[in-house]
């Protein structure tokens, strides 16, 4: 089996994180763009045209091995099935609530790590919320995720992966999977390039078509990074976890603030929407005596004034791993009730699958807790 190195392609200041560690995996399927798929069959004498054939099976109709891909020669699955190996993840793992609206997936990696991700059923949508990293460096003060540290990237093929898998699945329930939130375990933009190219992979117009427009990616406040997103050709929406309206208090909760501190987050925000003329969401996760009072919600509104913008509230979703606790139902409401008054237009997003530990990283604690460490990395082929 071949394998490469994980490159680490990041494109922030590295005072802002610490590197992540290298490892080792196989090039999967998932991780081909259409052209990269073409090249690889015509460097082996094959025609083209069943990059495209291939591209067909494996994101319109979901097939889950080679063997399922019965429009290509025998020979020509089993040299496939050596070279590009078809598991990019494997499920170790599922929980899923009592209404059947939400079901997390632990998946292990080719080296042995895991990582969450998470499919929710909305009466006009499906979403599926992807991790882009195991573990994260930006360690927020209320994430389960931000414990693990960072442990490396996920290749570009490992995040289509979960995608396919979960489209599979919303698919068996007569739910086509409408919408993609990057919102798991990691920071997107410290991924930057391989979370690109999984929305180049998906937007295929022979493979999944998935259209950019449903694709948001959230950030913790990257500031380069957004500003290069303002110039890329695909229309993805932009979510900002921004979690408090003043430099302290955000500081204390979203470390990633002391490198861009507020004046220069919303700075490139409205570079952002000057540029692509498209609405930013802000993620707001409300933790009781934290940030939820009226001062708070009023220091918000003046934050995002004159914005092309939303304001998601979201009650946090209590963790064992942390002593918050969410806030009263009257003063969630209350909360909004101030950022609609004042102009800013609110939402209440209550979490989803709090029964099932839905919230970034707490599924991984418990696999951790059972004693199911790493398995060792593979050594380079």
């Amino acid at each position: 089996m071949n394998t490469i190195a994980i490159e680490n392609n990041t494109t922030t200041d590295e005072m802002s994180r610490p590197a992540a560690r290298t490892r080792f995996r196989p090039h999967s399927i998932y991780d081909y763009t259409l052209d990269e798929l073409t090249n690889w069959f015509r460097e082996r004498g094959e025609p083209a045209y069943r990059a495209k054939q291939l591209y067909n099976w494996v994101f319109r109709n979901h097939a889950i091995d080679y063997g399922q891909v019965t429009v290509l020669p025998t020979t020509m699955r089993a040299r496939l099935a050596e070279e590009l190996p078809f598991q990019a993840l494997t499920p170790i793992h599922e929980i899923e609530t009592d209404d059947g609206e939400t079901l997390k997936v632990l998946y292990r990696t080719a080296d042995g790590q895991t990582l969450e991700t998470v499919l929710m059923f909305y009466p006009d949508r499906s979403t599926v919320c992807v991790s882009c990293q195991v573990g994260c460096a930006v360690g927020c003060s209320f994430c389960a995720t931000g414990l693990m540290g960072l442990q490396r990237n996920l290749s570009a093929g490992e995040m289509v992966a979960q995608v396919v898998d979960m489209a599979r699945r919303s698919k068996e329930r007569g739910r086509p999977l409408t919408n993609i939130v990057m919102m798991g375990m990691g920071e997107p933009f410290h991924n930057y390039d391989n979370v690109m190219k999984m929305v180049a992979i998906l937007n295929q117009p022979e493979g999944m078509q998935f259209g950019s427009r449903r694709i948001t990616i959230s950030t913790s406040g990257v500031v380069p990074s957004i500003d290069k997103l303002a110039t890329e050709p695909y229309q993805v929406n932009l979510a900002i976890s921004i979690h408090a309206a003043n430099d302290e208090l955000r500081s204390s909760m979203v470390p990633l603030n002391r490198r861009w501190p507020l004046n220069e987050l919303i700075a490139s925000i409205r570079r952002y929407i000057s540029t692509t003329h498209r609405r930013v969401s802000f993620e707001y996760a409300l933790i009781a005596g934290v940030n939820d009072s009226d001062d708070d919600a009023r220091q918000l509104a003046r934050r995002l004034k004159g914005l092309l913008c939303h304001v998601n509230l979201i009650p946090l979703n209590p963790t064992p791993a942390f002593p918050y606790e969410r806030p009263t139902v009257e003063r969630i409401e209350r909360f909004a009730e101030v950022l609609n008054d004042t102009g800013i237009p609110a939402t209440v997003r209550y979490s989803r699958g709090v029964e099932i530990a839905a919230a970034c990283g707490q599924l991984h604690i418990e696999h951790q807790k059972r004693g199911a460490g790493p398995a060792p990395v593979p050594s380079p082929a």
